[in-house]
């Protein structure tokens, strides 16, 4: 015991350094413990190009807002934004619980132009995580216009819902058919009656390096490096939103590899654009907000643009967290003349929540 020095005044104990025997053996058994069971750290990746950055540090601020565990942000973006990156995020250095790592953009290099201009500029950049992350087992990948509205924890608990089959997790792309764009325009297969959307994707990285993937080129099942390049040489010319459509074609030929999670993890403005269509949002609010086609940034959809602007102007001090929700509200109520207005308590009906149980509390009982 004195050997190891775990005999001395014990803070845990309170007992004095000639008394050791058991107690000495449960204390080192308590920190063999701390050190053996280290806390799990959630890893989440998003790609910038273009003038994405201030929409990409509010989404990393809306994770952090509400998470728990520690997170790590793997932040793949032009050479031109990383200065921009770091010298923000080292601002942040007083939030505790988090660190990042900036990558350059990087295709495969006899198809790099191809794969940068497809759909999107560096969009298709998430179809190579799973190859470029290699030490990394389980990922979360959202789209730079996503805004966590409830802890990051609670969509990378669904990772544990997976079957022996299954390697990732999207969002129904509709949920009506009748306004559904895969049942009605493509010109490919896809995942279900109304494909999946890949703006928020979690995936089990270990699982999808090592599955061999059935496909319609080939009699072999091919891995995931071995067939991304083979499927976008056949589909190039039928595809309309570059990699997701990619994911839409893969995992229709192997949909007991998808786990498909409800729609208010990833709540759109087809959602409400023509009338409610996302049950679980109306009944238990929107879980991640996901302001595709710019509405952040113009007038066409105000209650996206008002979440938005409000977590872009919220800071890391509790107070200012916690008194968001009272001026969202009422701008929210100006936006009653739109239909996703109409339904605007789903907006802060999970955000109340998250705060309450956050901030909630006196800063020393947290």
């Amino acid at each position: 015991c004195k050997e190891s020095s775990l005999c001395y005044w014990n803070p845990y104990w309170m007992l004095p350094s000639d008394v050791c025997g058991m107690n000495c053996f449960w204390e080192a058994a308590f920190r063999y413990s701390l050190k053996t069971q280290p806390v799990e750290k959630m890893h989440l990746a998003v790609v910038a190009c273009g003038e994405r950055l201030e929409e990409t540090l509010t989404m990393l601020k809306s994770a952090l807002i509400f998470s728990i565990k520690p997170l790590h942000f793997h932040i793949f973006a032009e050479d031109q934004l990383h200065d921009s990156f770091k010298d923000q995020l080292d601002s942040w250095s007083f939030v505790q619980g988090f660190n990042y790592t900036l990558y350059p953009i990087t295709f495969p290099s006899d198809s790099a132009v191809e794969w940068k201009k497809l759909f999107k500029p560096c969009a298709s950049q998430r179809l190579f995580l799973p190859l470029i992350l290699k030490e990394v087992d389980s990922l979360l990948y959202v789209d730079t216009d996503i805004l966590f509205l409830r802890p990051v924890d609670d969509i990378w608990s669904l990772l544990k819902k997976f079957n022996s089959t299954q390697v990732a997790a999207m969002a129904p792309e509709h949920e009506e058919p009748r306004i559904g764009w895969y049942n009605r325009f493509a010109r490919h297969p896809y995942y279900g009656e109304t494909g999946v959307n890949s703006g928020v994707m979690l995936m089990n990285m270990t699982r999808m390096r090592r599955k061999y993937f059935k496909n319609d080129m080939t009699t072999v099942r091919l891995r995931w490096g071995d067939i991304l390049i083979p499927l976008l040489k056949k589909y190039k010319l039928n595809i309309t939103w570059g990699d997701q459509d990619l994911l839409n074609i893969m995992f229709f030929h192997n949909p007991e590899s998808l786990f498909v999670f409800p729609c208010q993890w990833n709540y759109r403005p087809d959602h409400c654009i023509y009338g409610s269509n996302c049950r679980e949002a109306e009944e238990e609010g929107i879980f991640i907000l996901h302001g595709n086609r710019g509405v952040y940034h113009d007038d066409k959809q105000p209650a996206f643009r008002a979440v938005y602007e409000a977590l872009r102007n919220c800071s890391f001090e509790d107070d200012s967290v916690s008194s968001l929700l009272e001026p969202l509200k009422l701008e929210l109520e100006k936006t009653v003349h739109t239909y996703c207005g109409k339904i605007y308590k789903v907006f802060i009906k999970q955000l109340t929540k998250s705060i309450r149980n956050r901030y909630g509390r006196p800063p020393k009982e947290r």
